[in-house]
């Protein structure tokens, strides 16, 4: 089944206008997820919408929006009121400015979107704001109105084919890092604490590449479910303790030698991989035998 698009629009640059489509770029639907139950009766619970003072239940026609001006007091703002002053979607994303990506604090994306051609017509011009964008090693940043929002967004090309558009937070949103950081304390950082530091990140420094991490925690969750929908037994692992090295010094020598040692053991891997073909691999059905059993699907649990 097509993805189905969250919005419907016009992408421009001035003058050069194309219909596009936007899709959420992310998914937080195939992580698990729990219902609450009834421990005694198995049954879901469910949520009821009630007076905080008298207890009773109300509908939700006799609900209203209210802004809490002070402690139990509220300004109520009726659903006409409200969209009396919400914003008019013009569908169309209007390009401002252009920046670099650098420009761009970390702290300000919010969401990704996918943002293609929607319909046979416009690709041509869709083409050329991609290419323009590319061309200039540079980030567009429009308006969108979503929800009756305004939001920002900041659209960059993607390698092949489409651009991303990733919606950004307001200054207001965003928390001054002063109240979290001046109580930091000022250290002097010693040349050889920087030297030991500097050669584990040399040990550890690659390529960002997300299909090298795994969800520890989402797999552990899986196996639990597919091992009590089984009627397996649940036994607790046992954590390692906690090491408590107090040394500075030591624990940069420490792991200086752990780095080594595990960069050692992954080059030997290589090594013996490769070797493989040449000592001889065991048949086929020994080989089988042997192969662990292939980790619990997904939709399985």
């Amino acid at each position: 089944m097509a993805p189905r698009a969250n919005w419907k629009g016009f992408l421009c640059l001035s003058l050069v206008t194309c219909p596009v489509a936007l899709y959420p770029a992310t998914s937080e639907s195939e992580k698990i997820s729990f219902d609450q139950l009834n421990r005694g009766t198995g049954h879901r619970i469910k949520y009821l919408k009630v007076d905080a003072d008298t207890g009773d239940e109300v509908q939700n026609e006799d609900i209203v929006k209210g802004y809490e001006v002070e402690k139990g007091q509220y300004i109520e703002v009726s659903k006409e009121e409200l969209e009396e002053i919400a914003l008019e979607s013009t569908r169309t994303i209007e390009i401002d400015e252009f920046v670099d990506r650098s420009d761009i604090d970390p702290r300000y994306l919010i969401r990704p979107y996918y943002i293609r051609p929607d319909g046979n017509v416009g690709h041509d011009a869709f083409a050329v704001i991609q290419e323009t964008i590319r061309e200039m090693d540079k980030v567009a940043i429009g308006r969108v109105v979503l929800t009756n929002r305004q939001h920002i967004i900041a659209l960059e090309p993607m390698e092949d084919k489409g651009l991303v558009g990733t919606l950004l937070r307001y200054p207001y949103e965003v928390r001054s890092e002063q109240e979290y950081f001046d109580e930091i304390q000022d250290v002097k950082v010693t040349k050889d604490m920087l030297d030991l530091a500097t050669h584990i990140v040399n040990q550890k420094a690659g390529r960002f590449d997300p299909k090298k991490f795994e969800d520890h925690h989402e797999s552990a969750l899986i196996d639990l479910i597919n091992q009590k929908r089984a009627g397996k037994p649940i036994t607790p692992k046992s954590k390692p303790a906690a090491g408590n090295v107090v040394d500075l010094m030591e624990a940069l020598r420490r792991s200086v030698g752990k780095e080594a040692a595990k960069k050692l053991k992954k080059e030997f891997a290589g090594q013996k991989e490769m070797l493989m073909p040449i000592a001889g691999k065991k048949p086929a059905k020994e080989a089988a035998a042997k192969k662990p059993a292939a980790r619990p699907q997904r939709k399985s649990a």
